[in-house]
């Protein structure tokens, strides 16, 4: 039986968002294809049908992921005290907590720097998007200067993130994610 394209643009859409969860849960490598796959309710034959490979579905989950963060993240910050808030709601308990619906880069960024070209320059177009949008907000006096003060200011949240994840004191886990939120700000030279 032929499906419409309707339907399997829909069929590749479901595999993208599983895959997305699945790979922040388990990470890339400990994410088979078959797993995807029961994930989005379809079987392995229908994989090939969608992805030339799983780097391929990497590399669409990763700009689906990013692609949402992005759009999340503008609705959200649109001055410099929703970036505040936003700073905030990034390095907390909660999102620390919900790996499988958080953020991308702090999930996956150790694997990513292992994948394939394409699959790298996926998460650069994606990620550099976000990073611009903020930059945006930051006073115009340098935008190539604001683009890597904000660059630098989300690796070290994502770092936060990672290291207050990997933490077996659930105290000194809070306690990097408070310190985390005071350093981004200070170098954000908003809040406090």
């Amino acid at each position: 039986m032929r499906y419409g394209s309707e339907h399997k643009e829909a069929t590749r859409r479901r595999i993208v968002e599983a895959a997305g969860r699945r790979f922040k849960q388990d990470g890339i490598d400990g994410s088979g294809v078959a797993t995807l796959m029961k994930d989005a309710g379809l079987t392995n034959g229908a994989f090939y049908a969608h992805f030339a490979s799983k780097e391929d579905l990497v590399a669409n989950a990763l700009a689906d992921q990013l692609s949402e963060q992005r759009a999340r993240v503008g609705a959200q910050v649109r001055d410099r005290a929703e970036l505040e808030q936003f700073v905030r709601e990034y390095l907390s308990a909660e999102h620390r907590d919900s790996r499988e619906e958080g953020c991308p880069s702090a999930a996956l960024l150790d694997e990513i720097g292992r994948c394939a070209d394409a699959t790298r320059r996926a998460y650069t177009t994606g990620v550099l998007a976000i990073i611009d949008d903020i930059a945006a907000l930051l006073p115009p006096d340098n935008p190539g200067s604001a683009r890597m003060r904000v660059l630098s200011v989300f690796a070290m949240m994502a770092g936060t993130l990672q290291l207050s994840r990997a933490l077996a004191d659930r105290q000194l886990a809070d306690n990097v994610l408070d310190q985390g939120v005071r350093n981004a700000l200070v170098l954000l030279d908003i809040g406090q």
